[in-house]
């Protein structure tokens, strides 16, 4: 689904302005990328959780070539959906 036709069905569903939907959504993400950054996690009740996971540095080698390359610590995003949307889905 397309950004557009999503804040054009929340706003049909609350009522509410594209406007307010879209500055609703520009807040949500600024608020799960900003507390995902100091690896915290933000649950969704009936609807999942977001976590972020630290992955530390490691070394792989290259399947083509046989090199070792060092590559870099990382934050992985990470969605976990509840049961209740589980349920649902099924």
């Amino acid at each position: 689904m397309e950004n557009k036709k999503l804040v054009g069905l929340l706003a049909d569903k609350l009522g509410r302005s594209s406007e307010d939907i879209n500055k609703l959504l520009e807040a949500f993400t600024e608020v799960v990328a900003s507390r995902c950054g100091e690896l915290d996690s933000i649950a969704i009740p009936s609807f999942g959780t977001f976590e972020a996971k630290k992955k530390n540095e490691r070394v792989v080698v290259n399947p083509g070539n046989g090199k070792r390359m060092l590559v870099p610590p990382k934050i992985a995003m990470s969605f976990k959906i509840s049961n209740v949307l589980k349920g649902k889905l099924k």
